[in-house]
């Protein structure tokens, strides 16, 4: 991934991270049940492929319910999600 192309993500990423969930239409959100990730994928595009599924991997559904996450920042956003997609 190149220069640019983080820098837009990483914009992207803080653009998702402040969706407000009393505002958002529920009918947006990728109900995580329907996210399926390839464990053939490296780890980096495992992330890329899981983004993309979700759509916002900030506030999504999960068997109906919406979620909203956030990080304590002490950990990049990459490996976190690298820990939940990982097999």
């Amino acid at each position: 991934m190149g220069k640019n192309e983080k820098i837009f993500w990483l914009a992207k990423l803080r653009e998702l991270a402040s969706v407000d969930i009393r505002t958002i239409d529920q009918e947006e959100l990728v109900d995580m049940e329907n996210v399926k990730i390839d464990p053939e994928l490296p780890v980096q595009e495992r992330v890329m492929d899981y983004i993309r599924q979700i759509k916002n991997p900030y506030c999504y559904r999960s068997h109906g319910v919406i979620v909203k996450i956030s990080f304590a920042g002490t950990r990049k956003l990459e490996e976190c999600l690298g820990d939940c997609v990982s097999v």
